[in-house]
């Protein structure tokens, strides 16, 4: 279904390939997972599939792309839409109409497709995502993980035979990743739909996966074959197999009920010992409350009677479902707008009343499209901007940049990087003034593995620093290794707050690999499990 045939390519003015000679097939009716280090060129090989790259993207293409027998060279992205569908990494930006169901609607249209055909198309679709009780809202009012959803249906509905995603789960919330996912299995299976998707959040889709595609970067040639042959010596893996290969399983799991069936001597081994417990949640000093505080968008209660407090050295994760009001959580705390009711303070004063250049050096907001916050040519150039903005000296950013993703070429334009690589610059471009409050918006969206350990060592130091970390996420393996506090939210009240460790453990939803795999005992990480078996006590 999908060939490429010796294919490279290098975008125009780059120094050396971002896909070199790369041979791969994915036959009908495989779901077929592509992973690798933040860009590596994962999102390049996906935009080939369709001729986005070079039809669009520009640069230099050799060799063949072949969707159904078409072959990119000589069909331009739009003669390939009844063949290929594509959800890219921003779903918000593909929205071309303004409420739920004509969002659905749009494609069929363009394709010129029956009345009769188009309702039941959507009826399907809406029921297939979980978005019936979405049909009429505005695009405008969904969170991030409910446009990601309207996205994959739009493209869902035009029945394509091939569907190509670009982090599909990385706005949802585990039990929503879930559904997706299990969706597409139903696609792939009845339909024989042939699905190739780059997700970083491996802990998700291994289970779904037919075939896996590694893409080192730096110019080495891919990796491909089964999930689990390509998994034993990945250097890109979940937690689920780092715990296989630390205990000696085999075959590594790829699921947590693999997991338990192999987990009976590693029990032994860690009987009479407890996990390292987490800080305390800590009493420093307040840096930010919301007090009876009430947001509603016209009909929407995003938030309801929200009665909290930040302090210095915490590192807080806020979760709940898609649209429970924790993205309009931390846009109070960043002053973003003022609340329906109840008051909010960062630092002493009101956010909302607060001039931009006072704001920046209390709150800093790294929202879910990171995007938003560039707007220079180069990487330096916003690096630059963000000096001389916020009156620091020259380099400072810089610098802040370099501690989060090393190497990134200063002469890129940040549209040309992936999105892991913006998140970072916008990351470093928020941390470099030193907010006592950083508000992150899921922080680990397109980020990988090794990007994510280093975020979790920054946000680290700085709590140890005695700034207070904030972030929306529903990354749950990020909030087992970092998060001293984890405050759950649904429908805009707060439904659990405390300790990381007490709230995630005993949760079905939010609960991490680890402790899935160990339940009754609270082991939170790898890491964790790790300790405990170096200090086990050598047998005579």
């Amino acid at each position: 279904m999908i060939r490429f045939t010796d294919v490279s390519f290098t975008y125009d003015g780059a120094d050396r390939r971002t896909l070199d000679r790369v041979d791969l097939t994915v036959g009908e009716g495989e779901l077929c997972v592509v992973v690798g280090p933040t860009g590596s060129g994962k999102t390049t090989l996906l935009r080939a599939v369709n001729g986005l790259v070079p039809h669009f993207t520009g640069g230099r293409l050799s060799g063949e792309v072949c969707v159904d027998g078409r072959s990119t060279r000589d069909f331009p992205p739009r003669e390939l839409a009844d063949v290929v569908g594509v959800v890219g990494q921003n779903p918000a930006a593909t929205f071309v109409t303004d409420a739920v169901e004509d969002e659905l609607a749009y494609t069929m249209e363009n394709l010129g497709l029956a009345p009769a055909v188009m309702r039941r198309r959507v009826e399907d679709t809406l029921d297939l995502l979980g978005l019936h009780e979405l049909r009429d809202r505005p695009l405008s009012t969904l969170s991030g993980g409910q446009q990601q959803r309207v996205a994959i249906g739009a493209v869902l509905t035009a029945a394509p035979r091939v569907l190509v995603l670009d982090e599909p789960t990385s706005a949802l919330d585990p039990a929503a990743a879930e559904e997706v996912l299990a969706s597409l299995t139903r696609l792939v299976h009845d339909l024989g739909l042939t699905v190739l998707l780059a997700e970083h959040r491996l802990e998700r889709v291994l289970p779904f996966a037919d075939t896996m595609v590694l893409v080192p970067g730096n110019g080495l040639p891919l990796v491909v074959g089964p999930v689990a042959e390509v998994m034993t010596d990945s250097p890109v893996s979940p937690p689920l197999i780092d715990l296989g290969r630390l205990a000696g399983w085999d075959p590594l799991p790829l699921s947590v009920r693999d997991a338990r069936r192999q987990v009976g001597p590693l029990r032994i081994r860690l009987e009479g010992r407890q996990p390292t417990s987490a800080p305390p949640i800590a009493s420093g000093a307040r840096l930010g409350s919301l007090a009876k505080v009430s947001v509603r968008y016209e009909e929407v209660t995003a938030l309801d009677g929200v009665d909290l407090a930040f302090h210095a050295g915490e590192i807080v994760a806020v979760m709940g479902r898609n649209g429970s009001g924790k993205s309009t959580l931390l846009s109070q705390l960043a002053g973003v707008r003022r609340p329906t009711a109840g008051t909010v303070e960062v630092v002493g004063a009101d956010p909302a009343g607060l001039a931009p250049r006072d704001l920046v050096t209390r709150v800093g907001l790294v929202p879910q499209d990171a995007g938003i916050l560039l707007y220079g040519e180069t990487v330096a150039d916003e690096c630059a901007s963000a000096d001389h903005d916020t009156s620091l000296p020259p380099g400072t950013t810089a610098s802040v940049l370099e501690r989060i993703l090393p190497g990134l070429p200063p002469d890129r334009h940040p549209r040309d990087l992936s999105e892991g690589q913006r998140l970072a610059l916008a990351l470093a471009i928020v941390l470099a003034p030193a907010p006592p409050l950083l508000l992150l918006d899921e922080p680990t969206r397109g980020l990988d593995y090794p990007g994510k350990a280093r975020l979790v060592r920054l946000l680290a130091e700085l709590a140890a620093e005695g700034h207070c970390v904030l972030m929306a996420t529903h990354d749950v393996e990020l909030v087992a290794q970092v998060a001293t506090r984890a405050i759950v939210l649904a429908e805009g009240e707060v439904v659990g707050d405390g300790p990381a460790r007490d709230v995630v453990c005993h949760s079905p939803v939010f609960a991490p690999q680890v402790a899935k795999v160990l339940a009754p005992d609270a082991w939170l990480t790898v890491d964790e499990v790790r300790t405990a078996l170096l200090e086990e006590p050598v047998r005579g």
